[in-house]
């Protein structure tokens, strides 16, 4: 099967396949260059970043591809409108946007022209999403990592969504193999975003204690918690979430990070500690399959495999 390209606004991806915006800081520059130099669109995590750092990052990928580069920002971020803006004067080529929905960032993508990109997981948000003019969706399953919508896989999500909207969408979780790619566009999906895969490649900036725990995760060790943002989180069991899932681990400071905090745990520090290798304190947010993935390779080696696996799906 050869793979269609993908058309987000007026920009076109050779491959189909949107790296996922992975926080805090797993998805920076090297790993969304990489990404978008094989053909794909690669995401820098802004969620947890400074404006300056935000700037910094955008600069370097920049530098290091012609490839299309987007930001992923959650919209439970205190300061989402302020990270949008700023990715935005730095000429973002997308800006997709997960943990929440916001009516109001549609009118800074039609302002500047920059395609605005929500992530949903019903019939009904995807419906909203085009009719406030969102260029493109990317609809997540119950399989994703991280924040999740839905207790729904995404084969069942992407049939209905697609016969309900006109703009691509973008089929996302548990998205491992290039036959997950065939089957998902099959069913109607225009491309597939992919993270846990692209969390454990050498381009991840997950320090390196943090992805040789990824190699080592079990099927029994994906657990689900509730996070301070309001919604549940797929997560490998680790002594911390293993804490916040007997019940909350309030913090001793408070970073006043997100519009609405429940106060069960700091989100932002620690996933903070896990992106630097502590898998005692630190949380580690992860999609349903990571089990499944056995070694740690390059991106250009994942691309080359993934397209392997294409040409050679049923």
């Amino acid at each position: 099967m050869k793979l269609p390209e993908l058309k987000i606004g007026d920009k076109i991806a050779k491959l189909p396949i949107v790296q996922g915006g992975m926080a805090i800081r797993l998805s920076t520059a090297r790993l969304a260059a990489a990404v978008a130099n094989e053909g794909g669109i690669g995401l820098i995590a802004a969620s947890g970043m400074s404006h300056g750092e935000l700037r910094y990052e955008i600069r370097l990928a920049r530098a290091l591809t012609k490839g299309i580069i987007g930001i992923n920002i959650m919209v439970a971020a205190k300061d989402f409108a302020g990270v949008v803006k700023t990715a935005i004067q730095e000429g973002i080529d997308l800006v997709v946007a997960g943990a929440g929905f916001s009516r109001d960032v549609f009118g800074l993508g039609k302002e500047s022209k920059t395609p605005i990109v929500p992530i949903v997981s019903s019939v009904k948000l995807a419906k909203i999403s085009e009719k406030l003019g969102a260029s493109a969706i990317v609809v997540e399953g119950k399989e994703a990592g991280g924040h999740l919508g839905t207790d729904i896989s995404v084969r069942d999500l992407i049939a209905p969504i697609r016969e309900a909207v006109k703009i691509p969408v973008i089929a996302a979780g548990g998205v491992l193999t290039g036959q997950d790619i065939v089957d998902l566009i099959r069913k109607g999906a225009n491309g597939v975003q992919m993270g846990s895969r692209f969390a454990a490649s050498k381009e991840s900036n997950a320090a390196p204690a943090l992805k040789e725990y990824y190699l080592k995760s079990k099927p029994e060790d994906i657990v689900v918690i509730h996070s301070p943002v309001g919604l549940p989180g797929r997560a490998v069991r680790t002594p911390f979430s293993k804490r916040v899932m007997e019940g909350p681990v309030p913090p001793k400071v408070c970073d006043n990070c997100l519009k609405a905090c429940q106060h069960n745990f700091c989100i932002i520090r620690s996933l903070i500690r896990a992106q630097q290798g502590d898998l005692e304190t630190g949380l580690v947010f992860t999609g349903e399959f990571m089990p499944r993935i056995q070694k740690i390779l390059s991106v250009k080696e994942i691309i080359s495999n993934l397209m392997a696996e294409v040409a050679a799906a049923v």
